[in-house]
């Protein structure tokens, strides 16, 4: 294999997890007696975090502490309804046997909270990552590079063998920012012509296709 380390994003890009998220949005919404989004809206709205997410399904110029309000209505409603129809994308699964049979290390980077991060990996990824990382309290979320960072030291990786996959222009800035290579894919939240907008070099559509470009 190409790499030692390939570092994943989780929501659109492994698993997806668009109806579960638009479901806690809308009811975290609706108590606040705000409009529902469709989920096309929530697609374009994830990438940058929970607090980002809320901010941006309420109407512009919302006050701080409403967005609070929405925001801990919708984590606590998440929290316990994450994984009702989230599922991993197909052959994704296969792909990462694929990579562990392959020696290559994996692990997992989101900007979601890392309190959804966890059990969502746990259940869907057993044994699949020797690390997964959300967003914590004192580390600066993605495009930041400090998580990266993170991971290729717990995992004794140098930046020339560490590539980060993911489906949005954050995950692309990511890998940027922290000096390593990216591969999108483009069967997530964001279409190939966002992701070339965004100045994506490599892009894969199926999983098979990405193990192609890790070799």
């Amino acid at each position: 294999m190409k790499y030692r380390l390939a570092i994943f994003d989780l929501d659109g890009t492994i698993l997806d997890t668009l109806e579960d998220l638009t479901d806690a949005v809308n009811f975290a919404l609706k108590e606040c007696g705000y409009p529902k989004r469709s989920i096309a809206e929530i697609r374009s709205f994830v990438g940058n975090g929970i607090r980002k997410l809320i901010e941006r399904a309420l109407p512009e110029g919302t006050a701080e502490t409403e967005i609070s309000r929405v925001h801990e209505i919708f984590a606590h409603y998440y929290k316990e309804h994450c994984n009702l129809k989230t599922h991993p994308y197909n052959g994704v699964p296969q792909m990462l046997q694929e990579l562990r049979m392959a020696g290559v290390k994996t692990a997992v980077l989101s900007n979601k909270a890392d309190f959804a991060v966890q059990p969502l990996v746990a259940q869907y990824f057993p044994n699949l990552f020797d690390l997964a990382l959300g967003e914590r309290a004192g580390i600066p979320r993605k495009p930041a590079p400090d998580a990266v960072l993170e991971i290729l030291e717990r995992l004794d990786t140098d930046k020339a063998d560490a590539v980060y996959i993911g489906d949005s222009d954050v995950d692309i800035m990511t890998a940027q920012n922290a000096g390593i290579s990216c591969i999108s894919v483009d069967w997530g939240f964001r279409s190939r012509q966002q992701l070339l907008a965004a100045g994506a070099m490599k892009i894969a559509s199926t999983p098979s296709e990405l193990v192609e470009m890790l070799q």
